[in-house]
């Protein structure tokens, strides 16, 4: 679906605010939950600009982070996108990610996507999001295999089952806490 589990949103949260990017790719950003919320957390006082008891919205040109979206289902994007997101390419990721430059985004989030891939595919989206890591890849993926076949949009069904060890030998240093997810960081050490 369009969104993830909750119970992940504050342990994500958290690492993004620690990591203070100043560039995010947000891969399968669904309906853009965690690029408002990078969006709102990071930029914070940068999103207005006070003067006295005026108060108004700084232009995009203006905010420091720049949050870029790769979403396959055109049908989920929102006006939140069009308000958070710097940039949204519409595809599938696989596609998508090859044409991006080596290092271009600090942070690049993949939440509840990996499972959408059969183990082949999963393989090459997890070197693309490294490639394309400056500094590091923060993933969730359920920890339980969770059937599910979407017929209105074939991007949703599950096509495979990632393990913590699985993803430890594809140097995902971290394992943070959830009982549900997955939620698994690969780290540049830069």
């Amino acid at each position: 679906m369009p969104f993830s589990q909750s119970s992940q949103i504050s342990t994500i949260l958290q690492y993004i605010e620690q990591l203070s990017p100043t560039s995010i790719l947000d891969v399968g950003t669904g309906m853009g939950q965690y690029g408002f919320l990078a969006r709102t957390n990071l930029e914070n006082i940068h999103l207005f600009e006070i003067e006295g008891e005026r108060g108004w919205q700084r232009p995009k040109e203006q905010w420091r982070v720049q949050i870029d979206g790769i979403e396959a289902c055109e049908v989920y994007l929102t006006p939140v996108h069009d308000y958070v997101y710097n940039q949204i390419f519409v595809g599938d990721a696989l596609d998508t990610l090859p044409i991006l430059a080596a290092q271009s985004y600090e942070l690049v989030l993949a939440i509840d996507i990996l499972e959408h891939f059969t183990k082949s595919q999963g393989e090459l989206f997890l070197q693309e999001l490294q490639r394309v890591a400056r500094r590091a890849v923060l993933l969730s993926t359920p920890k339980t295999f969770i059937p599910q076949e979407i017929a209105a949009n074939p991007y949703e069904n599950h096509r495979s089952f990632w393990t913590d060890a699985e993803l430890a030998e594809r140097h995902y240093q971290k394992i943070l806490f959830n009982e549900i997810s997955l939620i698994a960081v690969w780290e540049t050490g830069q």
